[in-house]
């Protein structure tokens, strides 16, 4: 792993991946938030 240009592509998969995750997990809280306010499930 001494080839920059790996180094950075690897960077770059971990940044999305963990950015997928977080986007994921923050608009399920969300919802259970606005469910909890509203009482009805958020518009899409």
């Amino acid at each position: 792993m001494d080839n920059d240009l790996v180094k950075r592509l690897a960077w770059s998969g971990l940044l999305a991946g963990f950015g997928a995750v977080a986007s994921m997990i923050v608009t399920r809280a969300a919802a259970v938030v606005y469910r909890r306010m509203f009482g009805e499930d958020p518009p899409e």
